[in-house]
């Protein structure tokens, strides 16, 4: 059969435009056909240019150190629902002064709802010499509970701040200067030793300001105990500046009484020692609240004293080199 050479022509110009016209559909066909097949790298769905981020590693829990320890048992205690623990843990923040943190824990403890933490707080501003809490502590001195209003005025007394007087003079006159005070009308709570005690007050020493409150620790005590008199004596003993009390204070922390055990970890902190932290963090986890309180605050002291102490030792050290 004869065909004609320019049929030919004509037949292979068209298949190549066919080839043309379909070689960019045919291309797209196939590289979407190569993304549908997941390579045995690339996930299903995941581009090999835009791989996933590896997986991040558990993060490791950090450690906590003794201070931040110490921190959280007072500030759980603060705000628990145990108001003996509260007044407790309140009380012995006087042991932490110029800090902010231990301040505003007390001062909040000031509007509490139970008498016994709030005089715990009015003491513990003026053991630690807030005086930016002053204005708080004259509201206080209003309170309705006799406890508070001493307390209250014995920490101004402290900061010789001359508005205590208005309650001493009150319980001296039956009445304050400006006007009748609130103490006035329940003088008889003040000549019964027992609520004396409840209020936490020692013979004109104002309020006791180691461990529990004091009605707890003479229910404590019996006729025949000595714990108070050595609890005494080693609050007196944080101003010995002998090297041998801090010894003999480290072996009171193991009393058989609780009671002098609290007043000689206070002592201890008062005495600003950093080398008996060791023996002093031992107590952060004692099963009575007095003592494990008590404790916790003598680290966060403690704790605060040691670097300026390696401070100066560094300083002292540098100085000495040739």
């Amino acid at each position: 059969m004869y065909t004609s050479p320019n049929l030919i022509r004509i037949h292979a110009l068209v298949l190549v435009a066919g080839w043309l016209l379909l070689t960019p559909r045919g291309s797209a066909f196939a590289g979407q056909a190569t993304a549908a097949t997941p390579s045995p790298i690339t996930p299903p769905g995941q581009s090999a240019a835009n791989p996933p981020a590896p997986a991040s590693p558990p993060r490791a829990k950090t450690s906590t150190t003794p201070k931040e320890q110490a921190w959280q048992i007072l500030e759980d205690a603060c705000v628990g629902d145990k108001s003996g623990d509260r007044a407790t843990a309140i009380l012995v923040l006087g042991l932490i002064p110029n800090d902010p943190k231990s301040a505003n824990l007390a001062q909040k403890a000031l509007t509490d709802e139970r008498p016994e933490v709030r005089a715990a707080a009015a003491a513990a501003l003026g053991n630690m010499g807030s005086r930016a809490s002053i204005p708080k502590l004259k509201a206080a001195m209003e309170d309705q509970d006799p406890s508070v209003a001493l307390a209250a005025a014995h920490s101004l007394d402290l900061m010789h701040d001359n508005s205590a007087y208005e309650v001493y003079y009150e319980i001296l006159n039956g009445q304050r200067k400006a006007g009748k005070g609130l103490i006035a009308a329940q003088t008889s709570m003040l000549r019964d030793p027992k609520k004396m005690a409840e209020f936490g007050f020692e013979e004109g020493m104002g309020f006791i300001p180691f461990a529990g409150i004091g009605w707890g620790a003479i229910k404590a005590i019996r006729k025949d105990d000595s714990s108070p008199v050595r609890a005494a004596a080693a609050r007196v003993l944080a101003r010995d500046p002998d090297p041998a009390t801090t010894k003999a204070l480290t072996e009171a922390t193991g009393d058989n009484s609780w009671i002098v055990q609290a007043a000689a970890l206070e002592a201890l902190a008062k005495r600003g020692d950093p080398s008996v932290l060791p023996t002093v963090e031992r107590y952060v986890s004692d099963e009575k609240s007095a003592i494990k309180f008590t404790a916790a605050a003598a680290v966060i002291r403690l704790t605060a004293i040691k670097p300026a102490g390696l401070r100066k030792q560094r300083a002292v050290s540098g100085h000495k080199q040739p």
